[in-house]
């Protein structure tokens, strides 16, 4: 489904919170223009997270950014710039993710691009926002989970602090620059008029972080304890967590301590009927949970709660998950064709509208792939 038919997205974004917010704009029927530079266009195209490369490049350049085109110009030469500033004449949305001043240093600030199209949206991710003392670090996403707090959540109360293993702060600014690009056209169909979206990581990851950041805000600033035993959630009480079982792994959210002693067969579980020692004593109860579900398999034990209406789950990893008839229904796997005629694998777009997935067959961009068709449709010169 074209939803965004006729929008035109020039994006200068590189890595993948900029590049992340493209794609899901080209998943929408955006036509999203990568502008890159002549020599190995956007650095993703050789950030490796894997041995794994397709066609000389990395697989995550080719999972973010499908369904786009590649321009190749060189910002630092008056002629390209000047064809990209043809393109922003006749642009809906303008993306980059680069440090402050970077843009502006180029002549492509959203004060200089407005004069060149008054209704554009222009839309910029930074890493720490555009003042204060760490404007000018680093806007990488492991960088930012650590000093944002979030690396204190996970693991137990005796480990160090554990990133996610996700470019989890990348893609969250990207979804909620995203957010703001899609509510600003809606705004400029109304009054016709572009405006400028600001998203920093920083505070993506603090909004991501809103449930526990509120708790410390109104809790005389105390800090989140981990569990000491199968930590989950610094703020939630036993069971909840991941444990070990006599084949595997088991899944535990929220729930009656005594009721499940009871399904489960473990009667020292049983005698903590007050529901504020699930919190003060989760430690405890978490050592005798842990204990008893080593005696017998994950499967075992999911016969017994999932009849039961038990939160919990199987913890699978992806060759497991890939066989599971839940995950198959979805459907989730996506074919793409690169310019070379190369087939790719990797996931949709997860929106559905009316029913319909958003899905394109087309694969990531070679290096200035689309040069020629663009100055065409363009009647760039």
């Amino acid at each position: 489904m074209d939803l965004l038919e006729d929008i035109v997205v020039i994006d200068f974004s590189q890595f993948l919170s900029g590049p992340s917010a493209g794609l899901r704009l080209a998943d929408m029927g955006a036509q999203v223009i990568k502008i890159e530079k002549p020599s190995g266009g956007d650095i993703c195209r050789q950030l490796y997270v894997s041995d794994v490369m397709i066609e000389g490049e990395s697989t995550i350049f080719h999972a973010i950014n499908r369904n786009k085109q590649s321009y190749v110009a060189d910002l630092k030469e008056e002629v390209d710039l000047e064809k990209v500033k043809q393109l922003l004449s006749q642009a809906d949305v303008m993306l980059h993710n680069f440090r402050p001043g970077v843009m502006e240093r180029l002549g492509l600030s959203y004060q200089e691009v407005k004069k060149i199209n008054p209704s554009i949206v222009y839309a910029e991710i930074t890493g720490y926002g555009t003042e204060g003392p760490w404007i000018n670090l680093p806007g990488q996403d492991l960088l930012l989970q650590s000093v944002s707090g979030l690396t204190w959540l996970s693991h137990n109360s005796d480990n160090m602090p554990t990133p996610m293993g996700v470019a989890v702060v990348d893609i969250l600014a990207g979804t909620h620059v995203t957010q703001g690009i899609l509510a600003t056209l809606y705004q400029r169909a109304i009054t016709g008029e572009g405006a400028l979206v600001q998203v920093s990581m920083f505070e993506s990851i603090l909004d991501f972080q809103f449930e526990v950041l509120t708790c410390f805000y109104n809790d005389g600033n105390q800090l989140p304890v981990r569990s000491a035993v199968n930590n989950g959630h610094a703020y939630v009480s036993a069971p909840y967590g991941i444990y070990k079982t006599a084949d595997g792994y088991l899944a535990l959210a929220m729930g009656s301590i005594p009721v499940l002693g009871r399904l489960l067969g473990c009667g020292d579980l049983e005698r903590y009927q007050d529901s504020q020692d699930w919190f003060t004593r989760r430690d405890e109860i978490k050592s005798i949970l842990a204990a008893h579900l080593l005696t017998q398999t994950t499967a075992g034990w999911l016969s017994v709660l999932e009849p039961a209406d038990i939160w919990c789950a199987p913890v699978m990893d992806y060759e497991g998950l890939v066989q599971q008839e839940g995950y198959k229904v979805l459907n989730m796997e996506l074919t793409v064709q690169t310019g070379n005629g190369l087939n790719i694998t990797t996931t949709r777009c997860p929106i559905r509208v009316d029913g319909n997935m958003l899905t394109s067959s087309v694969g990531a961009p070679l290096l200035g792939e689309h040069n020629r068709e663009i100055d065409a449709r363009f009647s760039i010169k």
